[in-house]
């Protein structure tokens, strides 16, 4: 039987205190067609989901510096990226505490790398393809999520990275509020969550960019004090 292979470049970030199983998973996970970055303790791994988002997470619960529902908990505030919680606690109550933080699958050590990879496959598997994230179209500019490209008026505009992340998350939620802290924490990282002033800046310069009244915008709306909002 021809096992299914990662999605083309999938990022995946994986939290574990342990040198030698986070080498060996690094190695391995590569092999397999994912994206592999590694942190060793909570506060690297909320930094390096800021930086850099992944498609799935795998964590430890046995952290050094705070416990990984703890780092579940903090992920949870501004993303919903699948997390597979590895841990060597075997007890049900460890598994039903770290589903309700908001894990979406639970596997204890020690473990098989079959196993693994089925789950990594099939928690890859509810995330949305290209086919369920096609062009998202305003009466004033378009927006490909999977080229990653914004049109107006038939021209590509140029967007910086940060520009783009922020525009990203927005267009994925059309009509929905978007806070302000959910997206610092997206395009910046979990540390900037108060760091508001980012925001109204790179805001601005979205609608000059975007908006044919950037003084009077259609789409990409404010909530004063709470956060964004985009109206297609």
């Amino acid at each position: 039987m021809v096992q299914e292979a990662a999605p083309q470049g999938a990022k995946i970030l994986v939290v574990d205190d342990d040198p030698h199983l986070l080498k060996a998973l690094r190695i391995t996970l590569a092999a397999h067609g994912y994206d592999v970055a590694v942190a060793e303790d909570g506060a690297s791994a909320l930094a390096a989901a800021g930086r850099n988002v992944p498609d799935v997470v795998v964590l430890d619960l046995g952290l050094p510096d705070m416990d990984g529902a703890e780092v579940l908990g903090n992920l949870r505030r501004w993303s919903s990226v699948p997390v597979l919680v590895l841990s060597a606690r075997h007890g049900s109550s460890d598994k039903v505490g770290a589903l309700d933080a908001g894990a979406d699958d639970y596997i204890t050590k020690p473990f098989g790398l079959d196993e693994l990879l089925a789950r990594l496959r099939a928690l890859m598997r509810r995330i949305p393809g290209p086919e369920s994230a096609p062009v998202v179209a305003s009466s004033g500019f378009s927006v490909d999520l999977v080229h990653r490209q914004v049109l107006r008026d038939g021209t590509a505009v140029r967007l910086t990275p940060t520009e783009w992340n922020i525009l990203e998350i927005l267009v994925r939620n059309p009509k929905s509020l978007v806070t302000q802290q959910q997206l610092l924490a997206h395009a910046w990282g979990p540390a900037y969550q108060k760091e508001a002033n980012y925001l109204r800046v790179y805001m601005a310069q979205l609608r000059r960019k975007l908006e044919a009244d950037p003084g009077n915008p259609r789409h990409l709306l404010t909530e004063p004090g709470i956060g964004y909002r985009f109206v297609p």
